[in-house]
């Protein structure tokens, strides 16, 4: 490639990392002062396309001829093209400024994962909200006046709207410095950055400092959106492929660094670009397609800083939250009346195949609840008692899948056999990412989790000579005595119990214990003597272990197995099984998951609109269960139960 070339490419990736930092601004600004992860963020990059498409289309032109009256034809629409991007920037901040207050003014006393799941069901509902009002097809934009045509540079054409793009960033930049530097709201930002508590402390109330800081990150997101509209079309996919993206740059830059997002998402759009600069190459006779490593490279990044430096590039240590004074109970064995309640319903669960024979697809549920029940559990083991949040956690149920279906069709060994390794192949892939990822807390351990993760799934995705690529495996078919449903239905069964059982146990035992120590307080588990990294990654082996066992159970289940098993969806659903059912309850990850995946697969077979729904009733739940269904209920019951017991000794 000649140097011309690589010039040109070096500026399609500043045009690229301008549109990429006004999204990661507006997030970093939220997480800064909120501590929310917000899941939506990428939903109102999304709107503000959708809001742009439409206001160009239809009000554009009316407010085009009133300007072309003082301005002059081509001023007036350059003029009413860049009002109405504007325009749909100030629609998403209003539109985040009603979130907040309706919704997330709600829950922020509720534990920051449920703020999480809170803003993950915002995604579906926003995302069925735009499919009602404007379509499922995609909508392409018209271009901007006055900036639809191409400057040649070194022999090479370019567009003139990417260089508009280029000053933007840069511009934006600046009026965020200026305005979090020289204003009084940008001092009360930076100081709830530092510590919202204290601010707080100090007498500042921090509503409405709160809606501010989330209006403007929409508002930027939104901008950010509007400003895509000549590139590339509208559609649905805009959300999810955004918000991966945003959450990497924000991370690499640190939370809450303006400059830091700037740093970050210039290194990585100008690394993306080299990539596909380069193209494919042969060293040493071996060819390396280096085009293909954009679908991972910036996961390859925020992995490398994150191992150097945890906090991001420009980012500060976080300050450690304040602990609450209330204990959580210690696990304990259930009395024998809960006992005889779940006998009873391992005998239901056993009989069930006897009343479905009319309704073989009741028993094909059947087994996708009681996986997903296993692979919220292995989940939960990791995020309740060890308190370690990982965002990447499909990537050992897809290591398991993909082990069973390789030992199957490539190596010729039994699905028995395969069942039993499988699990093994997902400890041994986890056990040097834990290495790292232990070394790292909150968002950033869980930041880690998920570039590894995507790590994994690009290697999934490519490798078409071993996993069969973007296409998968199929044909992955259990033992003949397995074939028929009822029989696997009871195979999976007796293994998801045995493995429920096996979590619960270890949980109650010593390892158990310093797993909850190493979360309550690392310092005081250290002054004990525990190693608190090798025990958790000990936790963390054996989590992914039960997921990868998860994994090749539902191979064998489908008969096929595709990359989706390990995206960030898949870790998703994992997150809202556990979050759904309660955190701090053994039950809460099997309520969950079939309270989740029972609604998804009732809904998405009633209504095309079945993700707001889903995101509806979750809301809902959120708002009515903030400790999870599970947990709710269980603290219900004790109240009642401590009420009673008062009653009895006033009566005495």
């Amino acid at each position: 490639m000649d140097a011309a070339s690589l010039f040109v490419q070096a500026l399609n990736g500043l045009a690229a990392a301008s549109s990429l930092f006004l999204v990661a601004a507006g997030l970093s600004l939220i997480f800064g002062v909120t501590r929310i992860v917000n899941f939506a963020h990428g939903s109102f990059f999304m709107l503000g396309v959708y809001v742009a498409y439409s206001l160009v289309s239809h009000a554009a032109p009316s407010v085009s001829a009133a300007l072309s009256m003082v301005l002059g034809d081509a001023a007036g629409q350059t003029t009413a093209y860049f009002l109405m991007l504007m325009c749909a920037a100030l629609v998403t901040g209003l539109l985040g400024a009603l979130v907040e207050v309706l919704l997330l003014r709600r829950i922020y006393k509720a534990p920051e994962l449920f703020q999480l799941l809170a803003t993950f069901a915002l995604v579906l509902v926003i995302q069925d909200s735009t499919l009602w009002l404007w379509g499922a097809e995609d909508l392409l934009g018209p271009r901007a006046p006055g900036l639809s045509s191409a400057v040649d540079i070194l022999g090479r054409r370019f567009p003139t709207y990417d260089l508009f793009l280029i000053a933007i960033g840069p511009l934006v930049l600046a009026l965020l410095w200026w305005c979090l530097q020289r204003t009084r709201f940008g001092v009360l930002v930076r100081a709830a950055t530092q510590d919202r508590e204290m601010l707080g402390a100090l007498g500042v109330n921090p509503r409405h400092l709160f809606t501010a800081v989330f209006a403007l990150g929409c508002a930027l997101a939104g901008l950010g959106g509007a400003l895509q509209l000549p590139r590339e079309p509208a559609h649905l996919g805009l959300d999810m492929a955004t918000i991966g993206d945003a959450f990497v740059v924000v991370v690499v830059g640190g939370m809450g660094s303006i400059p830091g997002a700037f740093v970050a998402a210039l290194l990585i759009a100008e690394i993306k670009a080299l990539c596909i600069a380069v193209g494919t190459i042969d060293i040493l006779g071996v060819s390396f397609a280096f085009s293909k490593l954009t679908l991972v490279v910036e996961f390859l990044v925020m992995a490398a800083v994150l191992m150097v430096r945890p906090w991001g590039l420009l980012g500060k240590p976080q300050s450690a939250p304040r602990i609450s004074t209330e204990q959580e109970a210690p696990f304990t064995l259930g009395s024998v009346r809960s006992q005889w309640v779940w006998l009873c319903m391992g005998a239901a669960l056993l009989a069930l195949p006897l009343f479905t024979t009319d309704s073989p697809y009741t028993l094909v549920l059947g087994i996708d609840l009681l996986i997903a029940a296993l692979f919220a559990a292995s989940l939960h083991f990791i995020m309740g008692p060890a308190g370690m949040h990982s965002f990447g956690h499909a990537a050992y149920f897809g290591v398991g899948a993909y082990a069973a279906a390789l030992l199957v069709l490539r190596a010729g060994m039994s699905s028995e056999a395969a069942l039993l390794l499988a699990p093994l192949v997902s400890a041994l892939v986890a056990a040097p990412i834990a290495w790292f990822a232990v070394r790292l807390s909150g968002v950033y351990l869980a930041m880690l989790t998920l570039a590894f993760a995507q790590i994994v799934w690009s290697i999934c995705f490519q490798w078409d000579d071993f996993t069969g690529g973007s296409n998968g495996i199929t044909g992955v078919w259990p033992s003949d005595w397995l074939q028929d449903k009822s029989s696997f239905y009871w195979l999976t069964l007796a293994l998801v119990t045995a493995s429920v059982i096996a979590l619960r146990r270890v949980l109650m035992s010593p390892l158990g214990y310093a797993l909850r120590a190493s979360r309550d307080s690392v310092g005081r588990a250290e002054a004990m003597g525990l190693n608190v990294a090798h025990v958790q990654w000990l936790g963390f082996v054996v989590a992914a272990g039960f997921a990868g066992l998860a994994g090749a159970l539902f191979a064998f289940s489908k008969g096929s197995i595709s990359p989706d098993v390990l995206g960030v969806s898949k870790s998703v659903d994992g997150l809202v099984m556990v979050m759904l059912g309660g955190v701090h309850t053994l039950v809460g990850p099997l309520v969950g998951a079939v309270t989740f995946t029972a609604l998804q697969d009732s809904l998405a077979r009633s209504t095309d609109y079945w993700r707001a729904v889903l995101g509806g009733s979750m809301l809902l739940l959120v708002l009515v269960f903030p400790q999870g269904i599970a947990g709710s209920v269980q603290a219900l019951w004790q109240r009642l139960r401590g009420s009673y017991a008062s009653e009895k000794r006033v009566a005495a």
